[in-house]
């Protein structure tokens, strides 16, 4: 088996909608960068990291043939969902078709002897496909009440961290939505496209976000992060929100959580780059809902340039997803969250047989099965937290995914 990639530069497939297309199809990615979408029957991988990167890497390669496009996300594309546990398997879906624009340019591949003239048919049927009516009733249950989250959680999180050695540890609390009709994917991907338009959007096996988080990419030979840790929540008031923002730059515990996460990645990166840096100050980053703090690492690859997924494998879990150092905060993790993140906080994205590929951080973020969906969000804890600033910072942040499913 291996694949044909032809450039689409006229024809209805030329002017498909792919978001759309991604929506139905629930194999999507996309960036500002990129944007491919999986189509027809797609091979499961398991995939490990640590122990089945390689494996995966070159299956990829082998399935590659001809190319006249030459571009990452071209050839046989893998999409990629794994979960915040490194010792838990994560799922690869190599679609037998696959549609992609990256810098204007249109272009598909076919896997399995598929003929790309034969794609029409099932893109018209795909889009076709009526879009299920939105439940009438959402109830929202909570895994442990608010309260006993920031005293049984955060606050304890925050005295260990105070009297040890340990920097920070990201505690995240759970909710689950129940409701009287199956949830559209479709529906639900497609809003998170129109009101998150900054974000990486995917829908790999029925998870789905909008992330703003790069975790980390790899287009030839350069590298990028763009890591985001420091949070507040936007204001209606222009005056407010702008003092909001100036609050966040001042914050020593905001500013410290942030730098904890650079100076991480940057050791973590080196050894596979002839040059890597960081700016030198964050910038602000700002979402429908929250301002982040936000710094883009990037640097140049050694020859040979390692994929993708051996710089997923280096760099997970962030210190702004774990915390830091990394098994003592994954420790406490385990110790005091209560539940299982599953692939909340695990890295999401593509990678293609040449080893390009984009990965966000897994927030903001939905598991769906049917009528059911798990959401999640997560705070930084350093020992000058204060809980219940903590908990409305979670408050804040689920307002996005809750906006979506109340509305979609």
């Amino acid at each position: 088996m291996s694949s044909t990639t032809v450039l689409l530069d006229n024809g209805p497939l030329a002017e498909v909608d792919l978001v759309a297309l991604g929506a139905a199809s629930g194999m999507l990615w996309r960036s500002p960068e990129i944007t491919v979408v999986g189509i027809g029957p797609a091979e499961h991988i398991p995939l490990r990291l640590g122990t089945s990167v390689e494996a995966v890497t070159a299956h990829l390669h082998d399935l590659s043939g001809t190319d006249d496009v030459g571009r990452a996300g071209t050839g046989p594309v893998g999409f990629v969902t794994l979960p915040f546990d490194r010792d838990a398997d994560g799922l690869v879906l190599v679609p037998s078709v696959v549609l992609g624009e990256s810098g204007g340019i249109r272009f598909a591949t076919a896997l399995d002897g598929r003929s790309i003239d034969s794609i029409g048919t099932e893109v018209d049927a795909l889009l076709s496909e009526p879009i299920s009516s939105r439940p009438t009733e959402v109830t929202v249950h909570l895994g442990r009440t608010a309260e006993a989250w920031r005293d049984d959680v955060v606050a304890i999180a925050r005295d260990r961290i105070a009297s040890s050695e340990l920097q920070k540890a990201v505690l995240a609390r759970e909710l689950i939505l129940k409701a009287n009709a199956d949830f559209s994917l479709a529906r639900i991907v497609a809003s998170l496209a129109e009101r998150f338009a900054e974000a990486m959007v995917f829908s790999i096996d029925g998870f789905v976000g909008a992330s703003p988080e790069l975790l980390v990419s790899r287009i030839d030979r350069i590298v990028r992060a763009h890591p985001l840790a420091g949070t507040a929540a936007r204001s209606t008031d222009p005056d407010v929100d702008a003092q909001q923002i100036a609050s966040l730059h001042a914050s020593a515990k905001d500013r410290v959580e942030h730098q904890i996460t650079i100076d991480w990645l940057l050791t973590e990166l080196l050894p596979f780059c002839s040059y890597v840096d960081a700016e030198p100050e964050p910038s602000t980053l700002t979402l429908a809902n929250v301002h982040h703090l936000g710094t883009l690492v990037e640097g140049v690859l050694s020859e040979p340039a390692a994929s993708i997924l051996d710089l997923v494998d280096a760099v997970h879990p962030t210190p702004a997803l774990g915390g830091a150092p990394q098994a003592d905060a994954v420790e406490l993790i385990e110790e005091l969250e209560g539940f299982d993140r599953g692939r909340y906080g695990g890295p999401s994205g593509w990678v293609d047989s040449s080893g390009n590929g984009q990965f966000a951080v897994s927030v903001r973020t939905a598991q769906v099965r049917a009528n059911h969906a798990t959401i999640a969000a997560g705070v930084g804890v350093v020992a000058q937290s204060d809980p219940q600033a903590e908990l409305e910072e979670t408050q804040a942040k689920f307002r996005a995914m809750l906006g979506t499913f109340l509305g979609a």
